[in-house]
């Protein structure tokens, strides 16, 4: 480990070239990731360097960029391809749910799709509703993906290069929020497991699950709350299919008390799933229901304070564990 710093952006632009540098068999396709480096600049210098055949400019057609990525990827090369936004997922839908996901299925196990698939969800922007939103509960719901959302820069690169070397098809998702985020990224290439959840803060009182850059939310109010005496435990889920389901268990029966944070809706999100999962493995060692902290049954609104009011913060994510904490007959 050294002391040098990258942003979050940078952590996914030096896995990418990396990879590259390694394997003549990655390369990566989609809108403006050429010579204009991708929407956010996380591609930014890799046509420079590894020319236009390797980091290839797609036209606007979000289904041939995914079925570009899929047929790279069972006939032996390891592409990446990106979706600029994540919104933009639900145009590729078919080529996600119907190809990718099932062709190793389809095929007996005999083919193999290292296909890595990115794109930037979130709000935070001001981007409106349809460049703002948080999909991944999709996704997961998707036997054949596995689905990954990194919320620093460190994990990012260790879990952009797992991806890149998993025989299977993964999307990367990045939040827009967190692109200029720094932190301490070693140069030389590293990998971190997908599927394995992060303690990212040890606690005795409650659990908080979350990711992304409402893992960075659940942080500070877990800080604010320690000056109260109370200590949260934060899971990082790192990979959110597969889950990890034993690290989240162990976790619950440690505090006796959880909470669920994530910036997409709450109906039908992740932390329903999670909740679904604490309560048949977990249920005896809960002194209280699960807590879910997430956006509202709505579209992500443009105003600005709107949208600030609409995404959980760290004050919702107190509000939210302290409101467990008050349900519990045993107390803390």
């Amino acid at each position: 480990m050294t002391d040098r710093k990258l942003s979050y952006a940078g952590a996914f632009n030096e896995a990418v070239r990396q990879a590259m540098e390694a394997d003549g068999n990655v390369f990566a396709a989609g809108e403006d990731i050429g010579a204009f480096g991708g929407v956010f600049g996380t591609y930014a210098g890799l046509q420079a360097t590894f020319g236009v055949d390797r980091v290839v400019d797609t036209p606007i057609s979000e289904q041939a960029i995914v079925g570009l990525g899929i047929g790279a990827a069972v006939t032996g090369l390891r592409p990446i391809v990106d979706l600029m936004f994540m919104d933009f997922v639900c145009v590729a839908m078919d080529q996600i749910v119907n190809q990718a996901a099932k062709l190793k299925y389809m095929f007996g196990g005999s083919a193999t799709l290292p296909l890595t698939i990115t794109t930037a969800a979130g709000a935070g922007l001001s981007a409106a509703a349809q460049h703002s939103q948080s999909l991944e509960a999709l996704l997961c719901h998707i036997p054949g993906l596995k689905v990954v959302y990194p919320s620093n820069p460190y994990d990012m690169k260790g879990l952009m290069t797992a991806c890149i070397r998993e025989d299977n098809p993964t999307v990367m998702i990045k939040h827009k929020r967190l692109l200029g985020m720094n932190g301490i990224v070693p140069e030389e290439n590293y990998e971190i497991a997908l599927g394995a959840a992060h303690i990212a803060r040890s606690g005795k009182d409650v659990t908080v699950i979350a990711y992304g850059r409402m893992l960075n939310e659940s942080l500070t109010a877990a800080k604010t709350l320690a000056a109260d005496g109370i200590e949260c435990e934060v899971v990082d889920l790192r990979t959110l299919q597969p889950l990890d389901t034993a690290s989240i268990v162990a976790s619950v029966k440690r505090t006796n008390h959880v909470v669920v944070v994530h910036e997409a809706v709450r109906f039908g999100g992740l932390g329903a799933e999670i909740a679904a999962q604490i309560q048949e493995e977990a249920f005896d060692y809960l002194d209280a229901p699960v807590m879910r902290v997430a956006a509202p049954f709505s579209p992500v609104p443009f105003s600005p304070a709107l949208e600030q009011h609409y995404v959980p913060d760290a004050l919702s994510i107190a509000t939210g564990i302290r409101a467990v904490l008050e349900r519990s007959p045993v107390g803390r």
